[in-house]
């Protein structure tokens, strides 16, 4: 099975993005393997419960597989990097020494209609 395969999960009745809340930011987070992904797989359960649990605090805007399979992308809003980096460090990912992270902090000077907070 591809990554292309599996839709996007949202439901039907939400927004496909939630919009940035005012005063954040966003952030690309580039997850790497450093270990074989017989190895990964085993945390995988873990990954995804922390992801769903920050998807519900409204931190994750998107997040999935990279192609090939060496890591993976999320995209992320937080009031700052240090605080994303805390989120960061609870990954069982992390924890388990799985993969490597570089998180790059921007500023979007243009976004898709709904998606920027206008309060």
């Amino acid at each position: 099975m591809t990554a292309s395969a599996d839709p996007p999960k949202h439901h039907p009745a939400e927004p496909p993005m939630p919009p940035i809340p005012q005063g954040q930011t966003l952030f690309v987070v580039d997850l790497h393997y450093v270990v074989p992904l017989d190895t990964v797989e085993t945390h995988i359960d873990a990954h995804v419960d922390w992801l769903e649990a920050c998807y519900a605090r409204g931190l994750f805007l998107a997040s999935g597989a990279k192609v090939p399979r060496t890591g993976g992308v999320i995209i992320a809003t937080a009031a700052s990097k240090a605080e994303l980096e805390g989120v960061l460090d609870q990954d069982p990912f992390k924890r388990a020494g799985v993969a490597e992270y570089r998180v790059t902090e921007f500023n979007p000077s243009m976004t898709a209609p709904g998606l920027k907070s206008e309060t």
